[in-house]
């Protein structure tokens, strides 16, 4: 009997064991987070790169506890709509991303209102680690040398703050209602 108790402990710890290495296994995502405009667009844009494994539309940027759309709107709040973008880093890149968050939209103007620091609309990366400052910075640099642009580049590149998500309806709404998206390649 004590062989039997025995054996079921190293099979269990055995199992236990095996179940950890599964986890160590799997691949590390990243989160990125961009606002340029609409966040419908810019979350239906992110969702056809390859190596994005997830998005979430929210606000970044203000004060209140549980911004709501309506509140937001008022460009009273200090809160931008963003999109928020988890990756598998050997997929791609967080260059790739930044690049791609350029052909989304028109990254010379710049929507600010009195109390916010980059509006709800605004054009703005908002960096999660030094090393995404770096590369948004190069991209950003490197684009604007390109002559690409007719006027200067507006994109605010600022550090994350706390994301909140944004309501439910809001959620992959251009694909839950068949919306156009924004076309940019992988």
């Amino acid at each position: 009997m004590r062989h039997f108790i025995l054996l079921a402990l190293i099979v269990v710890g055995l199992l236990l064991l095996a179940g950890g290495q599964t986890q160590g296994n799997e691949r590390a995502t990243e989160t990125a987070t961009f606002g340029a405009g609409c966040f419908w667009g810019v979350e239906a844009a992110f969702r056809q790169v390859k190596g994005v494994t997830d998005t979430m539309v929210g606000y970044m940027g203000g004060t209140l506890k549980n911004p709501t759309y309506e509140q937001v709107s008022t460009h009273r709040t200090g809160y931008s709509e963003v999109c928020q973008v988890t990756y598998d880093p050997t997929r791609v890149s967080y260059e790739k991303l930044v690049e791609a968050f350029f052909r989304t939209h028109n990254p010379e103007f710049f929507c600010v209102s009195d109390s916010d620091s980059v509006g709800q609309y605004g054009s703005a990366i908002y960096f999660h680690n030094a090393e995404q400052e770096k590369t948004a910075l190069a991209v950003r640099d490197r684009l604007q040398a390109s002559g690409a642009f007719d006027r200067p580049i507006a994109t605010a590149i600022v550090p994350a703050s706390e994301f909140k998500p944004a309501e439910e309806y809001h959620q992959r709404y251009a694909e839950k209602h068949h919306l156009p998206s924004c076309q940019i390649a992988p």
